[in-house]
C-alpha cells in the first residue's frame, strides 16, 4: 500500500481534474478501510489501461455490458496494491491479447469515476466511486483479440478521433 500512495504521490497531474482526483484519492487512501477491495461500498481502486497502437492513432476498446459502452480496458484492484499488475491481468482477461508492452509503469492518468447502480450476478450493486489508476501500453494491431464473453459484447480498435 506504501508504494501505491508514493506512485499517487510522485504523479504530476495533467490538469484541474486530476490535481483535485489526486488529493482526494490520497486523503482516501489514508482514512478509508478496505480501499483495495469491494467490502468498502462507498470507494474502491481500480486500474485501468490505455492501449494504443505503436502508430498511436488508435485505442484499444471494449463495449461494456453494464455501462453500455464503449470503454478502456481496466478492473477493481480486489485486495492488490499493485495496480499495474492488475491492470496486465485485464488487459489479457477482456481483450484476450498476451503480447504488450508498458509504455511506461508510472501512472499515465488518474480520475474518481463515479458507478451508477447496477445489477451484477444477479445482485444489486449500489452507486459508488471507482478510484482509477490508468497505465499505458502499446499492441500491435495484429495481435489476436478475443472477447470476453462475461463482461463485454465487443473489443476492437477504435481510430483516436473517434
Amino acid at each position: 500500500m506504501k508504494q501505491l500512495i508514493k506512485q499517487i504521490e510522485n504523479y504530476i497531474p495533467y490538469n484541474e481534474q486530476e490535481a483535485k482526483d489526486k488529493e482526494t484519492m490520497l486523503y482516501a487512501l489514508n482514512i478509508q478501510e478496505n480501499i483495495l477491495t469491494r467490502e468498502n461500498p462507498l470507494m474502491h481502486m481500480s486500474t485501468s489501461c490505455w492501449v494504443t497502437n505503436p502508430k498511436r492513432d488508435k485505442i484499444l476498446m471494449i463495449y461494456h455490458k453494464i455501462y453500455d459502452s464503449w470503454s478502456w480496458l481496466g478492473g477493481h484492484a480486489d485486495g492488490e496494491s499493485d495496480l499495474l499488475k492488475i491492470a496486465c491481468k485485464e488487459l489479457q482477461e477482456e481483450s484476450g491479447v498476451s503480447n504488450y508492452k508498458i509504455v511506461d509503469e508510472h501512472p499515465f492518468s488518474i480520475e474518481i469515476l463515479t458507478v451508477d447502480g447496477h445489477i451484477k450476478k444477479g445482485n444489486y450493486v449500489s452507486s459508488h466511486l471507482h478510484l482509477n489508476v490508468t497505465y499505458l501500453f502499446e499492441v500491435d494491431e495484429d495481435e489476436l483479440l478475443v472477447q470476453n464473453d462475461i463482461e463485454t459484447t465487443g473489443v476492437k480498435w477504435i481510430p483516436i478521433e473517434n
